[in-house]
């Protein structure tokens, strides 16, 4: 017969919850952890700016064609990563990870909204420049050189090309600024998707 005042038998020990302790308090990065995991990824992504560059010198609707694939490769680097690591490379090099304000894995949701303003920026900066190249001709566009034909691509684009370059701009220094002024060091985009971007805690 069953003792209802039997000690639980079950090995406590062998449990492995799937939150972190609520009494293990976050370790919000701190500005230049962020600042710099920023620069790191930038350096990282400059061989593919090399490309471009030596792709779009031999191509003229380079542009055009990567379109596309530039938008992609976006996606991958700040939505895919975010969601399966925890961050960009620069910041998993920085042993900082983003996470949702409570402390749990960034949602795919939300990497999409961290990164849907930069997103949209590009996108349409990307556009503002094909038309430009696409109203030039081959002529034109390899008797340029690179600085001279930049400006000349600037001169065809749309007119709101240079608003979203100011945009841009001001939503990527804003984004510094803003981390300046809260506790948690949380970006624009960070109250967007109600995330944080936190300390990664080493397992033993």
């Amino acid at each position: 017969m069953h003792n209802p005042y039997t000690p639980p038998t079950a090995n406590l020990d062998l449990i492995n919850p799937s939150s972190p302790p609520t009494n293990e308090p976050l370790q919000y990065a701190g500005f230049w952890r962020r600042f710099g995991s920023y620069w790191i990824d930038f350096a990282i992504l400059t061989p593919v700016v090399g490309i471009t560059y030596f792709l779009g010198e031999q191509v003229r609707l380079f542009y055009l064609y990567w379109l596309v694939p530039s938008l992609i490769v976006g996606l991958w680097f700040h939505v895919y990563l975010v969601t399966r690591y925890g961050g960009t490379p620069g910041k998993l090099l920085l042993q900082i990870r983003i996470a949702m304000v409570g402390g749990a894995s960034i949602t795919t949701k939300a990497a999409a909204l961290r990164y849907s303003v930069l997103f949209v920026l590009s996108m349409l900066a990307s556009i503002a420049l094909t038309i430009a190249v696409l109203s030039m001709s081959d002529q034109e566009y390899f008797s340029l050189g690179y600085i001279a034909r930049s400006q000349r691509m600037v001169a065809l684009a749309p007119a709101w090309y240079k608003t979203i370059v100011i945009l841009t701009q001001i939503w990527v220094w804003g984004e510094f600024v803003t981390m300046l002024f809260n506790k948690k060091r949380r970006a624009v985009h960070d109250f967007l998707a109600g995330t944080v971007v936190v300390r990664s805690m080493k397992r033993t």
